[in-house]
């Protein structure tokens, strides 16, 4: 593929089991030694043991096809628009910009289950209420749970992983900002297409780093994703029994740079329809976002230099939660100005 480096470079694949026994283990240790490597390197790294079946996988991807296979009237039922300040339904290929411009996919957008009596929901808290779910396909509220629950708990034994590779106490990211982390789930779908006849470059999903701290992906067999690693643009394929696990920019500001969250674009070749389900595990919502103690500041000048967006993520002051409205405001602008 045309600008991906033909080096024999592979992601690394870290066995994070040992981070669910939390008795002190050198298996520990060599897991966090594992995790500094990767995310000093390329920020990108694959993660077995992770907990999730191989059956609840099959399951949301079944259910997932069934979805997309609807009649266009059916997915408009549960579109975005109809979602409110939660955020949360389906969008249309296209519907979606990434680096300016439209991605070649459509999806559904999904997030923590939180019902009308939640104090978030009643206060109007955006990005926090009820998932939209199509009732032609039945079974995929209980997969999407399900995958949802136990992909989260693996985050959280991931982030305890994180703090032991930076020297802090295995607690500390959930006592400071992911004891009520902002979950939010998306199941995309990347259609078979042609190349374009006149050449142009048709992005599933342009260049672009991930908001928050850690993002976990299943991705089906078809591939189509690429990592901008120091060395060039390499491919991630799916890998047997594996989740893609990259680090965002709230984590490279935490550090002060020192993870560094590397940009990724997503290109479906396969001639196949291509299914894909990140779930991107963030700090709680009002968390304010601080370097973590002891870090140097970045030098946000040299950030915005490497930047895809040329924004530096160092130079933010305030919440996540304001930090991602900031973010999501670019990425749907009309529906902001509908329901925010």
């Amino acid at each position: 593929m045309a600008g991906v480096t033909t080096a024999p470079e592979r992601l690394p694949v870290i066995d994070m089991s040992p981070l669910f026994d939390a008795s002190p283990s050198e298996a520990r240790k060599r897991v966090a030694r594992e995790i500094e490597q990767a995310c000093r390197d390329t920020g990108f790294f694959y993660v077995s043991g992770h907990g999730v079946s191989d059956e609840v996988l099959a399951r949301l991807e079944e259910e997932s096809h069934r979805f997309f296979a609807l009649p266009r009237e059916a997915k408009e039922a549960i579109a975005m628009a109809h979602g409110g300040p939660a955020w949360r339904g389906w969008f249309p290929l296209g519907g979606e910009l990434t680096s300016g411009k439209p991605d070649r996919k459509e999806g559904l957008y999904l997030g923590t289950e939180l019902g009308p009596g939640h104090p978030r929901v009643k206060a109007g808290w955006p990005l926090h209420g009820a998932n939209l779910w199509p009732p032609e396909v039945p079974g995929l509220r209980a997969v999407v749970l399900d995958y949802m629950a136990g992909v989260t708990r693996a985050a959280h034994a991931l982030m305890e992983g994180v703090a032991e590779s930076l020297g802090l106490e295995r607690e500390y990211f959930h006592r400071t900002y992911t004891a009520d982390p902002t979950v939010l789930f998306r199941v995309f779908h990347y259609p078979a297409e042609p190349e374009p006849a006149d050449g142009e470059e048709r992005w599933g999903v342009g260049e672009h780093t991930d908001y928050g701290l850690l993002t976990l992906l299943a991705q089906d067999s078809n591939g189509g994703l690429q990592v901008k690693s120091r060395r060039g643009w390499v491919e991630a394929p799916p890998l047997p029994g594996t989740l893609v696990c990259n680090i965002g920019d709230m984590l490279d500001r935490l550090t002060g740079g020192w993870y560094r969250s590397t940009p990724h674009r997503v290109k479906n070749v396969s001639g196949r329809d291509r299914l894909s389900f990140p779930l991107f595990f963030d700090p709680d919502f009002a968390a304010e976002v601080q370097p973590l103690p002891n870090v140097a500041s970045a030098d946000v000048d040299e950030d915005r230099a490497r930047r895809w967006d040329g924004a530096s993520v160092h130079a933010f002051d305030g919440t996540y939660g304001d930090y991602l409205l900031g973010k999501v405001s670019k990425v749907f602008p009309q529906l902001v100005r509908r329901v925010l």
